[in-house]
């Protein structure tokens, strides 16, 4: 069974996360969401979140996928954490799948994930990323990027096609009865 790791920080989008969880859970993925600092997190919204653990209690090498929820300031409180920029720049090397939504995607850019990639950021936001596209959802090898919390269930799908195959994104979709 493939691992993916969603960390969350004070202020990340409620819909982008709990979408992107959910989804992949219900594609029988094993999901772990680590908070960073500790395990109660609070959203943009307010709303509050138990995760399954703190981000320095993990080992990112357990893991196949690193999902970056966006919302304003989590995607800041994320691009500040030394340990996600280290898990970024390991998965990058390795070409393993890092899926980042709304402004997430600039965390990528700043680690120079992004230079010879196209990808998609939260509207508005596009100079924060050097080759934009204007898309729901960009794959460019193994980087996915989405725009933001609208985009959050296309988003999910991409994530388990990527991971799970076509098939299985499919099936989880009808699942959903999302058209």
């Amino acid at each position: 069974m493939k691992k993916v790791l969603v960390p969350l920080a004070e202020g990340f989008d409620e819909i982008e996360a709990m979408t992107v969880i959910d989804v992949l859970r219900r594609a029988g993925l094993d999901v772990v969401v680590a908070g960073l600092p500790g395990t109660m997190i609070k959203g943009r919204s307010g709303v509050k979140i138990m995760t399954d653990t703190r981000i320095d209690e993990i080992d990112h090498r357990e893991f196949d996928c690193l999902v970056l929820p966006g919302g304003n300031p989590g995607y800041i409180n994320l691009g500040k954490s030394k340990k996600v920029v280290e898990i970024i720049n390991d998965f990058d090397k390795q070409k393993k799948p890092i899926a980042a939504i709304c402004a997430s995607p600039s965390i990528l850019a700043k680690q120079g994930v992004l230079d010879d990639r196209r990808a998609t950021i939260y509207p508005g936001m596009e100079r924060e990323i050097p080759r934009p596209r204007n898309a729901n959802v960009v794959t460019d090898g193994h980087i996915i990027t989405s725009q933001g919390p609208g985009t959050a269930m296309e988003f999910a799908l991409e994530i388990v096609k990527t991971l799970s195959g076509s098939s299985k994104a499919e099936e989880v979709k009808r699942d959903l009865v999302y058209r």
